[in-house]
């Protein structure tokens, strides 16, 4: 698998505003992570608020720098690199798209300002070709010629995220990550960003990494599927399979609580709330709402172990049957006390 970026053992602690007066408490943001996005594919990242998925893709862009682990961007270590050639390699090499483009983009520029600007920060081209890549761009995503000297705030919300996405594409990266990219936008306008990524992923071979709430639309965007929980990955499996084959008691739950056109909602029931990543519970940190849990998950967080299918991988003691269905589980799920 020609991998584009890496990600080994990665964790990521913060000091939190809680705490003793001299000992703060920890965020656990990020814990023993792992990783590999390969040339051409979607990996999407699912998961309830707070689990880590933005955390994992600041890392993946180079934004946040791990506390222990290694993220390898072609091959090489990002955070052994000497700080001017990391920026060089990560600004060049991956784009990035944000929740919301109306304070992703700078709102005194023009959008061929915005567009240009990479362009002359690592000085790619004479002027006239960075102006024919500007015009190059907008045509890539759909924009009309004649907003070439609009401000953001005179664009819709549709048409900033396609400057932003045309922004995050200027360099000719090799991995774009789109961090909720659509959530700010209308209902109507979703899809057709949506449609967009895919295209522009099919037609440049990006390797695409995709977070997101709507977790229906990351199964349909993905090649193959996280699920986080507490800043760990619980499960990792080919999309086609995580709605009625995924193997964590987590992933099932949380597919089960999307609308489907043929089957009505049966979600299955999680009870308490989501522990705090200041104090995680021992063991595997989704026991306290699983109902599967028993003494042995309280001792220790399982090691990934494979589905019989490849590409699929799960860190369960007691992992769901295959051929268990969601209805049948969210019945079992009802009658634990």
């Amino acid at each position: 698998m020609n991998a584009v970026v890496e990600v080994r053992d990665v964790h990521v602690v913060h000091k939190a505003r809680s705490g003793g007066l001299f000992r703060r408490d920890r965020v656990y943001a990020l814990t023993g992570a792992g990783l590999t996005v390969a040339a051409g594919e979607t990996v999407g990242v699912v998961g309830e608020s707070g689990c880590g998925k933005s955390t994992l893709a600041r890392v993946l862009v180079g934004v946040q720098r791990p506390t222990s682990g290694t993220v390898a961007f072609r091959g090489r270590d990002l955070w052994t690199m000497p700080p001017a050639e990391r920026r060089a390699m990560v600004g060049a090499g991956v784009g990035m798209v944000f929740q919301d483009p109306s304070t992703a983009l700078n709102r005194r520029l023009t959008v061929r300002r915005i567009l240009r600007d990479p362009l002359d920060v690592h000085q790619r081209g004479t002027r006239p070709e960075r102006e024919d890549r500007v015009r190059e761009l907008m045509a890539l995503v759909g924009l009309p010629r004649a907003l070439a000297e609009a401000l953001p705030g005179q664009l819709s919300g549709g048409q900033r995220q396609r400057v932003a996405i045309a922004r995050a594409l200027a360099l000719d990266p090799a991995l774009v990550v789109a961090d909720e990219p659509t959530s700010a936008l209308d209902v109507s306008v979703r899809a057709q960003i949506l449609n967009l990524l895919l295209d522009l992923k099919e037609r440049l071979g990006l390797a695409l990494v995709f977070v997101s709430h709507d977790i229906q639309t990351v199964r349909r965007m993905s090649d193959r599927v996280i699920t986080m929980y507490l800043g760990r990955i619980v499960e990792e499996a080919p999309a086609d399979r995580v709605t009625g084959a995924a193997r964590h008691p987590y992933t099932r739950a949380l597919f089960s609580a999307t609308p489907g056109l043929l089957d009505p909602i049966d979600p299955i029931p999680l009870t308490g709330p989501v522990p705090s990543a200041t104090r995680p519970p021992s063991g595997c940190p989704f026991r306290t709402r699983c109902w599967k849990a028993d003494g042995l998950c309280t001792e220790a967080m399982p090691d990934f172990s494979a589905a019989s299918r490849p590409g699929h991988r799960y860190r369960c003691h007691h992992p769901v049957q295959e051929e268990e269905s969601t209805r049948d589980l969210a019945d079992l799920a009802r009658q634990e006390p």
